[in-house]
């Protein structure tokens, strides 16, 4: 029995031993890998894009020439262009400034009279506040406004008056894609303002609703 004991003690021994020595070894282990962190999205930088969408208003003109009253209808079309600006971002507000210039097919058609009101081109310089949840944004934004308003009195003839004490306010939502490209949808109210046309006396005024999407890349 002492025998055993003995052989019993020593193995337990001849372990523990080998125990000790493997734990003084060096790691195989391979080292361990840090975290990546992936930068958050910021809305800071230039961007410039393009857009498309569609207008409707209406045209103001109320005064009477010849014995009749001047009354022209509403205008609608197509409007395209593009933009270009800048944002700088504060913890989750966003202020920025823009600038697009518009082409337009935006016409009210001529009545029975031959008057007729239509505008080729517009554009605006606009501030924007915005509240960023990441990669969405929704912002307002208003600004000066600008454009070119034809006019044709029947009986008269026509003239093209450049439209420059307007303003622009609105409203829009855009979405970061990437980190570069950057879609959205925008609804703006455009008023060109009132001038007198053909020495007539006649004040035309211009004002119209646009929806449009867009889409920038920042840089």
């Amino acid at each position: 029995m002492k025998k055993y004991l003995l052989a019993s003690v020593a193995a337990l021994g001849i372990v523990a031993a080998g125990a000790a020595a493997a734990a003084d070894l060096p790691s195989r282990k391979g080292p361990v890998v840090a975290p990546v962190y992936v930068p958050a999205f910021t809305w800071t930088g230039f961007y410039v894009g393009g857009n498309a969408g569609y207008g409707w208003g209406n045209v103001n003109a109320g005064n009477v020439f010849n014995g009749r009253t001047v009354s022209i209808g509403d205008m609608d079309g197509f409007v395209g262009g593009g933009q270009v600006g800048y944002n700088y971002q504060m913890g989750q507000f966003v202020l920025g400034l823009e600038a697009d210039i518009q082409g337009a097919d935006l016409s009210t058609g001529t009545n029975a009279f031959g008057d007729s009101v239509s505008t080729d081109f517009y554009g605006t310089v606009r501030a924007r506040v915005g509240v960023a949840f990441d990669r969405f944004m929704p912002y307002v934004t208003g600004g000066w406004a600008y454009g070119n308003v034809k006019t044709t009195i029947g009986g008269l003839g026509s003239t093209d008056k450049s439209h420059t004490g307007g303003y622009a306010i609105g409203a829009g939502l855009e979405y970061a894609f990437t980190n570069n490209i950057i879609g959205g949808v925008e609804y703006m109210y455009v008023d060109l303002g009132e001038k007198s046309v053909l020495n007539t006396g006649v004040k035309i005024g211009n004002d119209f609703s646009v929806v449009r999407a867009r889409l920038s890349y920042k840089f």
